[in-house]
């Protein structure tokens, strides 16, 4: 009956947008914005009162106990730290509910900390709605723009709204881009964050100046959210304790408990994977959240369980800032393939992705160069041509694996579900799986409304559902501007004050509290761990003490995203990282070299290249640092008369261009005209093939790069254009190669990627 009506209403729902756009508009402009407005207060000008949740090893002992100081059985047990378990343990805790979450890896190890990093109700979603009569896809849309102002309000320290621009290279996609991103905003309502325009071809090149020029037409440009994903799961978790829950990360399940009589689970197994300690934890539910492992649970309470969840690859890269403008975003909505792809500034940097492709399971998924040249290939098609798109300039790679599931209880041939599901089996094990990052909160409450129902809890409670005006850790005494409270406190730059007020919320007062001078005129306080980036060592301190960092994988990836926005960086801290840990938390001298293995092994997955682990092992840590990163410690090379800069200087090392000018000089003739040196076209290959280091060039390699750098018309070379050339060639046999010879891209339908995370 909804589907027939929808399919009624169809014509009216898109005509709306087209008839009263304009008045929707101005009604959108001068309303009140539906997304967080800080206003800041004297109050918001001091730090908040101290607050210092429970230490790891207190949460273990509670876990073995029942509850802080209580010998008594959970009500609710946890398995997965993810988005989905940390929503849970918010809402049931905030119930009133016992409730124990345990993780086996780190909190947000896995898709939750790789995501596109938006908060969105899917634009791609709504367009597939009405052309294909979708009623289930307007609900799912309906329902995350509803839940992403919940999400900005919720913790707006960590997300706000990015405008999004949509190029247009042809004048009938105009009115179709327009409807739509109108069509968009209606569906918000009152709950739109702002209103969707149109851009003119002048006012688009004004706003994303890297943007490809030839055949634009103009812009629409619509709103949506983004978020810093690892860091709000943090809150989440931090939220959870704060309401009474009991959580630890590293602490695997290794077994269910059941009853004798009737087989219902009551509990589980759990390992320390720290210590190997051993215990058991006793609760009236159990809930598996673990996201793309859920059938490893499944199988732990059914061994002959039939596997729901196939795994999908999404593949996202980090840019330098050059690449994007800071303050808009870029949907591609036709790629070769049919997917979109975003291109989002985010920390700093630029972010691009996301590829679906069906994936195996795994803890440490790494993106594959198939889908990292893909993506880069994409990108070309709209940016500038004056902007040369290097393989090399790819900071960091890495690869989550989004939870597609299919209903148990359904037919084989229905396929996989739109969204999430909820599952209880015959045990009682209620599985939540599927979903995405902006609907975690209506997931998290629909999870405990089960729950409750199912495992008897309902005299348990103190209220219901309470998370859509729960704010979380760090937002009460936050403001847009208290970032210069801290600079005037502490003494800081602005840059770190910013980050640490964006990542921190009022939190970042305590995080300060643990900084040391730097002994410098300015700043006062914050230490960097590295330059090029806001990140300070009291920050490890403070993730240590505060937000149950145990490893340095821990800290480089999730409390801070060194690890995703620069892999190098990251690698270059990581010593640092180790040592101010290894003070916090006693570690020996085994363990200290174990995390750094530890640490590069990681890195290696998010897209760290040339990283031989035989290399690292036989000459240590110091000297393998030394040996792998010389470049970032020692003074560049002093040019030599003659030679120019050009920017393709980086990926030569100490001495190259000077020996490249050497050879280039000895085989090229005098231009007497111009008093400058010359090169055939014809003798190029073999002049290259005179250089040390580039006896892999082949013509087809030759070809390829005088193609990409735009002189494959010349007939003669010169000095720049012959370096141009070498640092193309280097960039190329540079790249890990391609093991895959056909990607997949696209075979997972859009509406059935769990939301693109």
């Amino acid at each position: 009956m909804l589907n027939r009506i929808f399919h009624y209403l169809r014509k009216p729902i898109v005509y709306i947008p087209l008839a009263g756009g304009t008045s929707f508009g101005l009604y959108n402009h001068y309303k009140s914005p539906s997304h967080p407005v800080s206003y800041g207060t004297v109050a918001s000008r001091r730090p908040p009162p101290p607050w210092t949740p429970p230490s790891r090893a207190q949460m273990l002992k509670a876990l073995q106990t029942g509850r802080l100081g209580v010998e008594d059985e959970f009500d609710l047990l946890i398995v997965g730290g993810g988005a989905t378990g940390a929503g849970v343990a918010v809402d049931a805790a905030s119930r009133g509910l016992k409730v124990a979450l345990v993780e086996r890896d780190d909190f947000s190890a896995g898709t939750s900390s790789k995501s596109t990093k938006l908060v969105h109700g899917g634009v791609r979603y709504l367009q597939k709605a009405v052309t294909e009569l979708d009623y289930e896809q307007y609900k799912l849309v309906r329902e995350a723009l509803h839940e992403r102002r919940i999400f900005l309000q919720t913790a707006p320290y960590l997300s706000g709204m990015l405008p999004i621009m949509l190029p247009i290279y042809k004048y009938w996609q105009v009115p179709y881009y327009w409807a739509g991103c109108k069509m968009y905003d209606f569906l918000a309502g009152g709950e739109n964050m702002e209103s969707s325009y149109v851009m003119s071809k002048g006012k688009a090149v004004e706003a994303f100046p890297m943007l490809k020029t030839d055949g634009l037409v103009g812009a629409v440009v619509y709103y949506d959210g983004q978020h810093n994903d690892s860091r709000m799961n943090i809150a989440l978790i931090m939220t959870a304790v704060q309401q009474g829950a009991v959580v630890a990360n590293h602490v695997e399940v290794t077994s269910l408990l059941k009853t004798n009589s009737g087989g219902k689970v009551t509990g589980a197994s759990v390992r320390d994977t720290l210590t190997g300690n051993i215990w058991d934890i006793r609760a009236k539910g159990v809930i598996n959240a673990t996201g793309p492992f859920a059938d490893a649970l499944l199988t732990l309470d059914n061994p002959e369980h039939r596997p729901i969840v196939q795994p999908s690859s999404g593949v996202h890269v980090t840019l330098p800032n050059y690449y994007s403008p800071r303050t808009m975003g870029l949907l591609d909505p036709s790629t070769s393939d049919g997917r979109v792809i975003f291109f989002l500034p985010w920390q700093g940097n630029t972010i691009a992705g996301t590829t679906d492709t069906k994936a195996s399971l795994e803890v440490e998924p790494r993106a594959r160069e198939d889908d990292i040249r893909w993506i880069l290939e994409e990108i070309r098609h709209y940016l500038s041509p004056d902007i040369k798109v290097r393989r090399g300039d790819v900071l960091s790679a890495w690869s989550g694996l989004r939870p597609l599931v299919s209903d148990p209880n359904a037919s084989a041939t229905e396929g996989l579900v739109r969204n999430h599901m909820i599952y209880v089996s015959p045990s009682g094990l209620l599985t939540i799986a599927g979903g995405k990052w902006t609907t975690y909160r209506a997931m998290a409450e629909e999870t405990v409304d089960r729950a409750v129902r199912e495992f008897g809890l309902e005299g348990k409670m103190r209220s219901g559902c309470v998370t859509d005006t729960l704010r979380l850790i760090g937002t009460e005494a936050w403001s847009k501007n208290m970032f210069i409270g801290l600079i005037q406190r502490y003494g800081l730059e602005s840059d770190v004050a910013k980050h640490l007020a964006d990542n921190y919320g009022d939190r970042a007062w305590t995080v300060l509290s643990l900084a040391q001078p730097t002994g410098e005129i300015w700043p006062l306080h914050g230490i960097r761990l590295v330059s090029s980036y806001p990140y300070i060592e009291a920050e490890i301190r403070y993730a240590v003490r505060n937000e149950y960092a145990q490893t340095a994988v821990d800290f480089i990836a999730r409390r801070c995203r060194l690890a995703f926005l620069n892999s190098l960086s990251a690698c270059e801290v990581l010593p640092r990282v180790v040592d101010i840990m290894a003070a916090e938390l006693n570690w020996s001298s085994a363990r200290k070299d174990q995390e750094l293995r530890k640490g590069v092994k990681f890195l290696a997955s998010m897209g760290l290249r040339g990283v031989p682990e035989d290399v690292y092992v036989k000459l240590g840590w110091g000297e393998w640092l030394h040996h792998k990163l010389w470049f970032l410690h020692s003074a560049p090379a002093q040019p030599q008369p003659g030679i120019t800069t050009a920017y393709s200087r980086a990926q030569f090392g100490r001495g190259e261009v000077e020996r490249i000018t050497l050879v280039f000089n000895e085989r090229a003739r005098d231009d007497l005209v111009l008093g400058v040196k010359r090169l055939g076209r014809r003798q190029l290959e073999d002049v290259i093939s005179e250089l040390p280091g580039y006896e892999e060039a082949r013509p087809q390699h030759l070809k390829s790069v005088l193609a990409e750098v735009g002189f494959e018309g010349l007939s003669e070379i010169g000095l720049d254009e012959f370096l141009e050339i070498c640092a193309g060639l280097k960039e190329l046999f540079s790249a890990p190669k391609v093991r895959v010879a056909k990607s997949e891209h696209g075979r997972i339908p859009v509406e059935q990627s769990g939301g693109g995370v």
